[in-house]
């Protein structure tokens, strides 16, 4: 398996991912709307095929040599969802399932799906531990989004078609297409701009958390790993679960110990409480892959690149804000006629 086509591939997680296949000796073709730029792929964009499409209506063109699939592509996260719940539900959703219809019929085999451990949370925090076999019923677009493309890629599965269901935890660390609305990568955008920190809920809920680095080499795992392995199963791939509170201490500690910096914390007890907590023995078990980069080296990383100029409050940095303003952009463009000149 040498050709991989990563679908999403100049965001956040596949910036990440792609010159990590190329390191690896992977042919990779990228398939991506290209919402947030391409300039995450300029590392390697000597060395990578760039097709710019909708994987609602993919070009035959993308699949042609394909041997796996990373799908990586959709809409992101729970605000982002919820500004348009229809429209994620056509990409996520729908898109996912024409996506690997397609690929069915062209007789690409492996195909990796970006879920989310999202599709546990609960409004009430509770300690229990969620494996793969936990009754979920999720009702937020962007988890309910998640769990239908996974019912649509398995109702897919058979002996000619072998979809792998990755649920991975909230991501975080250093990427050439950075997110600050990501918790980690917020607190220390916050500690930078504020030396201060604000902590919703009480910082009650759960969260499974997972390194940027962690997750490209999961991917690129479930690539090589045998079939029986992987057939039509769902894993959850974190490195560990933390109470937002515990994610705010770690980040105050790595900036003290490791840029002599002290934060102030500010505890609040309001706030929207989605929390989930899961188990990740099963992709251990199966792959024997830690996944342990350290907290506070993602930090550090990231104070770096704040420090060395990552302008934190573009709106490209964050989800929603960026589609807010593409959309307010492309209402102004229709009203001028298409072109502002």
């Amino acid at each position: 398996m040498k050709n991989i086509l990563v679908t999403g591939g100049a965001g956040y997680m596949g910036s990440v991912l792609v010159p990590k296949l190329i390191e690896k000796g992977y042919n990779v073709r990228v398939y991506d709307k290209l919402i947030f730029g391409k300039d995450g792929l300029d590392s390697v964009k000597d060395k990578v095929e760039l097709i710019v499409g909708d994987i609602r209506s993919p070009e035959e063109k993308i699949f042609d040599g394909i041997d796996g699939v990373v799908h990586l592509a959709g809409l992101s996260n729970d605000p982002t969802a919820e500004y348009n719940p229809k429209a994620n539900e056509s990409i996520n959703t729908h898109g996912t399932q024409v996506l690997a219809q397609k690929c069915k019929e062209m007789g690409i085999r492996r195909f990796i799906f970006a879920s989310s451990c999202s599709v546990y949370y609960t409004l009430e925090p509770d300690d229990t531990l969620r494996d793969e076999e936990y009754p979920i019923n999720p009702q937020a677009p962007y988890s309910l989004s998640k769990r239908n493309a996974e019912k649509k890629l398995l109702e897919l599965a058979d002996d000619n078609f072998c979809p792998v269901l990755f649920r991975k935890g909230t991501l975080f660390g250093l990427s050439p297409r950075m997110r600050f609305d990501l918790v980690v990568n917020t607190f220390t955008k916050d500690a930078f701009e504020k030396r201060h920190l604000i902590i919703h809920g009480g910082g009650r809920m759960w969260r499974p958390l997972l390194h940027i680095n962690d997750a490209a080499e999961a991917y690129i795992t479930a690539l090589e790993a045998p079939e029986e392995n992987v057939h039509s199963k769902i894993f959850n791939v974190l490195s560990d679960n933390f109470k937002i509170l515990k994610v705010a201490y770690e980040v105050r500690r790595a900036l003290e110990s490791e840029k002599g910096i002290h934060l102030a914390l500010e505890i609040q007890q309001v706030g929207l409480i989605r929390s989930y907590r899961v188990s990740g023995e099963k992709f251990n078990d199966t792959f024997g892959l830690p996944l342990s980069s350290s907290m506070h080296t993602a930090v550090s990383e990231i104070w770096d690149g704040l420090e060395e100029g990552i302008d934190f409050d573009s709106h490209i940095y964050y989800n929603i804000r960026w589609l807010e303003l593409l959309m307010e952009m492309r209402e102004c463009l229709e009203e001028m006629g298409g072109s502002p000149l």
